[in-house]
């Protein structure tokens, strides 16, 4: 293993759609691209910016378990909706949106009256569907930028005695999945090269996403390094093995680093992850060395959580 730790670079990005991209990051120092995956994948999922309806109230309602004269949607439906639009807010400030629709047909989100700090990212998403030529529909939004997500009662305190509160998903990331392969520098044919692919709603881009992931990241790191800097050394050119960087499945040894993954950071639930450990099983290598069957019978652990340990595996491609 070489002493030098390289500074890595992100050498390419393939833009496959507005809402999903592709990133190779290398030379990594040999084993760094697991721990650097799994740390910008956690706070990809977890600490990236968004806008969210966080409060509502429709004319004439005053608690959700109710219907809505002349709508098809009770209430909870209606809230489970408005948890499906998605904004681009320019700025931090808390927006006070409405919605007014007469007539028969479907509420989208393109009928939300916005103003110039507010851009509906999702127009055609229904919120409800009004059914009687007669009725009139008026709704009023309140739309917060957040990170993570917040509950209801954490909500509840914010919002007007008149409002009701919803519990809000800000992260504008849907899914990120990341895998390392072997690569080389020089002589040094050790070193990790780390793919991650990310998927967002499309109110940020996958690349600002990951820009904004990393500067976290590094934010908190150089927090804690204080004056203390290590030398580094830029990466060498290629010497003819590289080539393109291929996402394609033919990886190097990538499946034996990824087996030797703590369990602790496959971001498991609680209950799942905690049952795993107390059956003595520490990594992804302990999980494959027990079947299906073995892996119920564990103390704590059923097939539910066995359907959410495939799920993760399967999303690393595992």
């Amino acid at each position: 293993m070489s002493n030098t730790i390289h500074t890595p670079g992100l050498v390419k990005v393939d833009e496959h759609s507005a809402t999903s991209a592709s990133f190779a990051v290398e030379p990594l120092h040999s084993g760094y691209g697991m721990t650097l995956g799994n740390s910008l994948r956690r706070v990809l999922l977890s600490s990236i910016a968004g806008a969210a309806v966080t409060a509502f109230k429709i004319e004439g309602i005053t608690h959700e378990f109710t219907g809505v004269k002349g709508v098809k949607e009770d209430v909870v439906d209606i809230m489970l909706n408005l948890k499906g639009v998605r904004f681009r807010i320019y700025g931090q400030e808390t927006q006070n949106l409405r919605i007014v629709k007469s007539g028969k047909g479907p509420v989208t989100a393109k009928d939300i009256q916005v103003n110039a700090d507010v851009e509906v990212v999702n127009p055609d998403h229904v919120i409800a569907t009004i059914d009687d030529p007669k009725a009139k529909f008026v709704m009023d939004l309140v739309v917060e930028v957040g990170r993570g997500y917040r509950t209801i009662e954490e909500g509840a305190a914010k919002k007007a005695s008149d409002m009701i509160a919803l519990d809000a998903v800000f992260s504008p990331v849907q899914r990120v999945r990341y895998k390392v392969e072997n690569t080389r520098v020089g002589q040094a044919t050790d070193l990790d090269r780390l793919l991650l692919s990310v998927d967002t709603d499309g109110s940020i881009t996958p690349q600002d996403a990951f820009e904004e992931a990393a500067a976290i990241l590094l934010n908190q790191y150089t927090a804690l390094a204080g004056k203390t800097r290590v030398p580094v050394k830029e990466a060498a050119a290629d010497d003819g093995d590289g080539g393109d960087m291929d996402f394609g499945d033919d990886m190097i040894d990538s499946e034996t680093t990824a087996l030797s993954t703590s369990i602790e950071d496959l971001n498991l639930s609680a209950r799942t992850t905690n049952a795993l450990v107390n059956n003595d099983i520490h990594t992804i290598r302990d999980l494959f060395a027990l079947n299906d069957a073995e892996l119920r019978d564990l103390k704590g652990f059923g097939s539910k959580a066995l359907d959410e340990v495939k799920e993760k595996l399967a999303e690393l491609e595992l």
